[in-house]
């Protein structure tokens, strides 16, 4: 089969491999012929890197992974101890490949915050990804998190159930992280999928302000989409004064929440200095900088700085429901739909910001 996948170092490049081995099914195993997977903000991170590392000769199980993390798609094969899934079933992976089961986020069934976590997809392992034709999941994982992997409802399609991850991203950072209640305002920072789910998810929590925060390359695209699904303000951080517009629409007593998904470091510290006493702010970007200003503010003034990192078993189980219903929307921000043949057309789209939400389907004739 043809696999894409990541070479070289933490970021390496990609490349294409044209007599990638399917996956074996062991006994406790499942493959899932893949039907809709998604690019990333993670993936991109690794778009036209050359380290000039070459593991055309080494061992398949000692390479580095197929890429591919948000995938859905078909059960084709089970191992004969499979009992809770068969053939013929329509799941999305939360991509979770190998955890330790013992750590204190395991006890929790926080399975993304294991320290040893591996994900499918996106961390070097030997059962795939996305970006590819088949997809094993491991029977070790399934012994320890049932909900590994979920069944897709009827009226929802491969694509819009491979996104699941950054809805239940936002949905935790809103939901579950954060203390929102109806009638408050809400500031979000960056347009990417995490940000315009963070939009629909705030608005389905009763928000009154939704301020979408972007940049001059946002304009054309996203801020339209944005306004779609929930902003009630967009600001153009390139030519705005971010945290004036904000007070000015919000009100200074009204910042009590930012939730940040740029992993800009200049957005944390215009987030600092807007809130209010006692606000919150959740960082679901990653940011590699170190910071070059003081953070003083949290303890001057009471505010938090919440990490965020993945979801839980709570956080598909309640976003997948609001798929279902119709509650979540996800077709305007598939902007474009495409061969796993024309990966290199999908990535660039993504790193011009013309895309929002590029799927690929399997169109390889092996």
């Amino acid at each position: 089969m043809h696999a894409l996948k990541r070479f070289g170092t933490a970021f390496g490049g990609y490349k294409m491999m044209d007599n990638y081995p399917e996956p074996v099914c062991g006994p406790e195993d499942i493959i899932i012929e893949i039907r809709a997977a998604a690019i990333c903000g993670a993936d991109m991170k690794h778009w036209q890197v050359d380290t000039g590392y070459d593991d055309t000769n080494i061992p398949a199980e000692e390479q580095q992974s197929v890429r591919g993390h948000e995938f859905a798609g078909e059960i084709i094969k089970v191992g004969e101890n499979v009992t809770d899934w068969h053939v013929g079933q329509r799941v999305v992976s939360d991509n979770s490949a190998h955890v330790c089961g013992i750590c204190p986020a395991c006890e929790k069934g926080d399975f993304l915050c294991c320290e040893q976590k591996v994900n499918l997809g996106l961390d070097n392992n030997i059962w795939g990804g996305g970006f590819a034709k088949y997809c094993k999941i491991p029977g070790e994982i399934l012994r320890i998190h049932k909900h590994a992997i979920w069944e897709i409802p009827e009226n929802v399609k491969y694509e819009e159930a491979c996104v699941l991850d950054p809805i239940c991203n936002a949905y935790k950072a809103l939901a579950q992280q954060s203390h929102l209640i109806p009638g408050q305002d809400v500031v979000i920072f960056g347009t990417g999928p995490l940000g315009l789910f963070s939009v629909q998810i705030a608005k389905l929590m009763g928000a009154i302000n939704i301020v979408m925060i972007g940049l001059e390359e946002d304009v054309k695209v996203r801020f339209n989409v944005a306004k779609e699904l929930g902003a009630t303000h967009c600001v153009n951080g390139s030519t705005e004064d971010v945290v004036a517009r904000c007070t000015e629409i919000c009100g200074r007593d009204n910042l009590g929440l930012v939730i940040e998904c740029s992993g800009a470091n200049i957005a944390l510290k215009q987030a600092l200095e807007m809130t209010r006493p006692n606000a919150e702010i959740v960082r679901v970007g990653m940011g590699f900088k170190p910071l070059e200003f003081s953070i003083n503010e949290i303890t001057s003034w009471n505010k938090s700085i919440i990490g965020h990192m993945a979801y839980d078993s709570t956080s598909w189980r309640n976003c997948i429901r609001l798929l279902e219903a119709g509650m979540i929307k996800v077709q305007p921000m598939i902007t474009h739909r495409l061969g796993l043949s024309e990966w290199e057309k999908g990535f660039s789209a993504m790193a011009s910001k013309e895309a929002i939400k590029v799927i690929f389907t399997y169109d390889y004739a092996d």
